[in-house]
């Protein structure tokens, strides 16, 4: 069974920093073609953030988040990090990490499985 986990969220003031970071298992990790993060704020759709590939080097970032937020990752450690620097009360959402199969590219990542999320709060 696929699986992934997420942690690192919390509760910061504008301008701070977290790292979230998705474990997934050796069988998910491999399996897999890309680990995206995803966030969905109360009364709002989800949406894609970042994306990775874990069989190569590829990675892509939304527009919203670009020049703020980092992706990267540790084959490893089967692990997808999500580094989030000067955070804004707007990035306040749930955040979540799935694991899927490349749809022409690891933005439009099919997922395969997902993560409980995990809440990242930012106060003005």
């Amino acid at each position: 069974q696929a699986q992934v986990a997420e942690s690192g969220g919390g509760s910061v003031q504008a301008g701070g920093s977290l790292r979230l970071s998705c474990v997934a298992s050796a069988n998910t990790y491999k399996s897999n073609s890309c680990i995206g993060w995803f966030r969905q704020a109360p009364g709002k759709e989800r949406e894609r953030v970042a994306s990775a590939a874990t069989d190569g080097y590829a990675t892509t970032l939304a527009d919203s988040v670009k020049g703020r937020f980092t992706i990267s990752r540790d084959n490893a450690k089967n692990t997808v990090y999500l580094e989030m620097n000067n955070l804004r009360p707007e990035d306040t959402a749930m955040y979540y990490c799935a694991a899927g199969r490349r749809i022409l590219s690891c933005w439009s990542l099919e997922p395969k499985a997902w993560g409980q999320g995990t809440q990242v709060t930012v106060s003005s």
